[in-house]
């Protein structure tokens, strides 16, 4: 299985540098990746301990940025670095404060692994959700360094609970500790004879409650909006902006703000077709009179937006699935998306709990939007989003608490300096 494993990582690599002939994205992947080893020799100096963090992309470094930000307070003496996977996560946060480094990680291979944990020296490292890499984790286990997995989620379909898995087992094997969302992961992973789990919940609603409270005005967009209700279309694809182009001819005296997922010419373009009425935000102080849909032409507004919206519509339904819905229903929106959200937890909570909808088609949703319309109706479906939100925050605290072993008694630390 391991020689299959390897060929898997291979024959990725191998895809990739092949698309990067064409596809920008690639090639950031690539050229990120080339002498990545020496560079990170280079750079990262021996000194002070060190914590890894990996994040695979923006939205797991946003999901544990509550935890990251936490340690950066309780133990300041210590260098962070982080990794990342995808260049979406890496060319947004290259130049991030919480981290004395930033870098891409290098594929999952022996040689790699070795070196990389051999540069950097971690007291720790905590990953994010996601990605279970087979050499990594191997390594960090045979040099006893502590790894932690924060956020963490499991579900049956995974191979690790597959007759096939045993691979994948292993690498679960190597982690010190889960902190897991849900008690399904929890039991889940008893099922391997797994303990070392702890029912923690998920770190975005800490993010997420943070940013809700912390949130910074947007004097382009609090002009724009004129006091009128808004209509926030966030993470958004082509299917999901088919549907919802009809809106604005529905709700004449609504404004509309689209935030696409991707910002490509082409993407923009494809909006300012269907939102016939629309700007970009680019060229939006420039403008005396302004139109009913402004179009949102960069990266990393979306969170901040949500302060200005009364109605939250989030992307992904008709695709791989939807983005993240807490953002907006930290700010008490209520939540509209599409059909494929059955692997997201907090998606069926906010339906149960009468704050989020999903819909199949464009009669759906306007049914659905109809109904919002009504303000107290709104207003409720608001409410209890925001509610469902502030009831989940803690994990950070639970997180925090338990690697260090804070308690009553004082700060006790439970890892100690690979150096």
């Amino acid at each position: 299985m391991l020689f299959l494993y390897n060929f898997g990582i291979w024959l990725y690599t191998a895809l990739i540098l092949a698309a990067s002939i064409k596809s920008s994205k690639a090639k950031q992947w690539v050229k990120g990746r080339s002498q990545i080893i020496k560079r990170i020799e280079s750079e990262v100096q021996p000194g002070k301990d060190l914590i890894w963090f990996h994040f695979a992309s923006l939205g797991e470094f946003e999901q544990g940025r509550p935890v990251l930000e936490n340690i950066r307070q309780v133990k300041s003496d210590y260098r962070i670095l982080v990794t990342f996977f995808s260049p979406s996560g890496y060319e947004i946060k290259k130049s991030t404060p919480l981290a004395d480094h930033v870098f891409y990680l290098p594929a999952d291979t022996r040689e790699n692994a070795e070196a990389f944990i051999r540069a950097i020296k971690p007291a720790m490292a905590i990953f994010t959700k996601y990605e279970y890499w087979y050499h990594y984790f191997h390594t960090l286990k045979k040099k006893q360094i502590p790894l932690y997995i924060v956020s963490g989620i499991f579900r049956e379909s995974q191979l690790f609970f597959k007759w096939y898995g045993g691979l994948h087992r292993k690498i679960l094997s190597c982690v010190t500790h889960f902190f897991v969302q849900n008690k399904n992961s929890v039991e889940l992973l008893n099922t391997l004879g797994i303990s070392n789990v702890s029912l923690s919940g998920d770190t975005r609603f800490d993010r997420v409650f943070q940013n809700q409270q912390n949130v910074k005005p947007m004097p382009e967009i609090e002009n724009f909006c004129a006091g009128k209700p808004v209509f926030i279309c966030g993470s958004t694809w082509l299917d999901d902006e088919k549907l919802l182009s009809d809106l604005p001819a529905i709700l004449p005296d609504w404004k509309f703000i689209v935030a696409p997922h991707e910002i490509g010419e082409s993407r923009i373009r494809e909006l300012e077709t269907l939102f016939t009425e629309s700007m970009k935000f680019s060229g939006l102080e420039t403008r005396h009179s302004l139109p009913n849909t402004v179009i949102i032409d960069n990266i990393g507004m979306l969170s901040t937006l949500y302060q200005y919206g009364d109605i939250a519509y989030i992307g992904g339904g008709f695709g791989a699935g939807i983005h993240n819905t807490l953002e907006a229903a930290a700010f008490g929106l209520p939540v509209i998306f599409g059909p494929k959200f059955e692997k997201f937890n907090e998606a069926t909570e906010l339906i149960r709990a009468c704050a989020a909808f999903s819909v199949n088609n464009s009669a759906e949703l306007q049914q659905i939007v109809q109904q919002l319309n009504d303000t107290d109706y709104r207003l409720k479906a608001g409410q209890k989003a925001k509610a469902y939100v502030k009831a989940n925050t803690g994990a950070t605290a639970l997180i925090i608490n338990h690697i260090f072993g804070l308690s009553s008694d004082g700060d006790k630390e439970i890892f100690k300096s690979n150096n």
